[in-house]
C-alpha cells in the first residue's frame, strides 16, 4: 500500500507540472482566452493533486485501522484460549465426589473449620462446597495453622508452598488462620473452580 501511494503521489505531481508549464505557456502568450484556460488547467492540476492527497490520507487510514483490529482479534483470541484452557481444567477436576449432605449452616463447624466456612461463603462459594473443603484440609494440615510438611516444607492449614506465598493476604500469615484459608480459598478457586474440584484431584493425586 505504501508503493501505491508514491507511485500516485509522482504522478499526481507529474500531471501538475505538467499542467503548470502548459498553463505558463499559455499564459504569457497573452491571449485572454489562452490565459483564463490556463488558469483552469492549473485549478484542475491543484484539485487532481489534493484528490491524490485525501486517497493517500485515506489509505494510510484505512491500514491502521486494520492494524488496530487484527491486534484486538489476537487479544481476544488469546483471552477465549486462555478461558477454554481453564473451563477445561476444571471440567477435569471438579468431578463431583461423595461428601455427605450439605450442611444446613456453617454452625456444624467450630474452630478453624467454622473461619473457613464462613469464609467459604464470602468467596461466593455455596455450602455444598464446605464438606469438601473439610475434607480436603483435614487430610493436608487437620486444620492446624502451624502444620509442616518436613519433606516439601509447605505450611499452614492449605499447605502453602512455601508458606510465605500466604503474606498477600497479610503477615500474620504464619499464626492467622483467617489469612491462610483467605489464600487457600484464592488458591482453590483460581486453579480447581471449587473445593470439591480440589477434592476430587487430591482424591487421584493425593496432592492438590
Amino acid at each position: 500500500m505504501h508503493r501505491l501511494a508514491i507511485r500516485v503521489t509522482v504522478r499526481a505531481l507529474a500531471v501538475l507540472l505538467l499542467l503548470t508549464g502548459v498553463a505558463g505557456g499559455l499564459y504569457l502568450s497573452g491571449n485572454p482566452k489562452t490565459q483564463q484556460g490556463s488558469t483552469e488547467a492549473t485549478r484542475i492540476g491543484f484539485a487532481f493533486l489534493s484528490a491524490s492527497a485525501e486517497q493517500r490520507a485515506a489509505e494510510q487510514e484505512a491500514k491502521a485501522k486494520a492494524t488496530a483490529e487484527a491486534k484486538a482479534a489476537a487479544a481476544k483470541a488469546r483471552v477465549a484460549e486462555e478461558t477454554a484452557r481453564r473451563d477445561k481444567a476444571a471440567s477435569r477436576s471438579d468431578t463431583r465426589v461423595d461428601v455427605g449432605p450439605t450442611p444446613a449452616s456453617c454452625a456444624v463447624y467450630t474452630g478453624n473449620r467454622n473461619i473457613g466456612c464462613t469464609l467459604l461463603l464470602e468467596w461466593g462459594f455455596g455450602l455444598d462446597q464446605a464438606p469438601c473443603l473439610d475434607k480436603l484440609w483435614t487430610k493436608e494440615s487437620g486444620w492446624t495453622t502451624t502444620s509442616t510438611n518436613t519433606g516439601s516444607g509447605a505450611y499452614g492449614i492449605p499447605q502453602a508452598l512455601p508458606g510465605s506465598k500466604m503474606s498477600k493476604y497479610g503477615a500474620d500469615w504464619r499464626t492467622n488462620p483467617a489469612t491462610q484459608i483467605k489464600w487457600g480459598l484464592d488458591y482453590i478457586k483460581d486453579r480447581y473452580s471449587t473445593p470439591c474440584g480440589a477434592w476430587s484431584f487430591f482424591l487421584s493425586h493425593n496432592w492438590y
